[in-house]
């Protein structure tokens, strides 16, 4: 579990939120529906690819609402943890996606942000923008069972816009035999200054406008009993986030400018 350090977040949202809000034009809603106090388990779509932004929108709403009283972990991809990066992530919370970093955290009381799609999901194409896909892992049903915490939906809207995301690459990784090194995807996308990439070297983000709404959470086994079968409270969870994402799709007017 991540060495969550209140006071270099606060640091680092307080120098980069400004840019954040004005790239981005980052808004957040629905906040006042969150659990004020113990553990929860925040389920969003993911978006952007490589330079995602979701934890720069979400994360200085989050602290602007609860303060740094109150954790927020998030759970990520072990590959980030092989970049220079790596101390400073730990000491924003975020930590290696697996059941015990997230039970442990959820127990303490803190609020830990799940990615369920990951890559898969954060690389689905432009054109598939507006849909919630996590390429059928239910694992975080169970952790939020086992932890006896509320399942808090949220969707963001606006973060395939910021290059166009030709496609996930399946493919192409299976062509190359990346499988055998647990690489599922291989992305194409279009941006700029670098053009037509696969998977790297990262475009700069286009400043599209990223709107994030925060859902009513979701008691598991008030809902669905303490024997609840995970699949159906998946589909229920993807559900009202599709929902809510096809809502937030009809009022986006123009792609980027939102």
């Amino acid at each position: 579990m991540a060495k969550w350090d209140p006071a270099f977040t606060k640091a680092l949202i307080g120098a980069v939120t400004p840019l954040i809000k004005r790239w981005f034009r980052a808004e957040v809603r629905g906040l006042e529906s969150f659990p004020p106090t113990g553990g929860a388990l925040l389920v969003s779509n993911h978006s952007g690819g490589v330079l995602t932004p979701d934890w720069n929108v979400l994360a200085p709403a989050f602290y602007g609402r609860f303060g740094y009283g109150r954790p927020l972990y998030t759970l990520a991809h072990y590959g980030v943890f092989f970049t220079p990066f790596r101390a400073a992530l730990g000491r924003l919370g975020v930590m290696h996606a697996n059941r015990d970093n997230a039970l442990k955290a959820l127990r303490s009381g803190a609020v830990v942000l799940a990615f369920p799609g990951g890559d898969y999901d954060a690389f689905r194409p432009t054109l598939a923008q507006n849909v919630i896909d996590f390429g059928g892992r239910t694992g975080y049903v169970r952790t939020a069972m086992q932890a006896g915490v509320p399942i808090v939906p949220a969707v963001s809207i606006g973060g395939q816009e910021t290059q166009l995301f030709v496609t996930r690459g399946n493919w192409l990784a299976k062509h190359l035999g990346l499988k055998r090194i647990r690489i599922e995807i291989l992305p194409v996308t279009i941006g700029l200054p670098f053009g037509l990439t696969v998977f790297f070297p990262a475009n700069m983000p286009l400043p599209a406008k990223i709107i994030y709404q925060v859902l009513e959470p979701i008691d598991v086994a008030a809902q669905f009993g303490n024997d609840a079968e995970p699949a159906q409270v998946d589909a229920h969870v993807r559900s009202v986030m599709q929902a809510a994402l096809d809502e937030l799709g009809h009022q986006r007017r123009v792609p980027v400018l939102g």
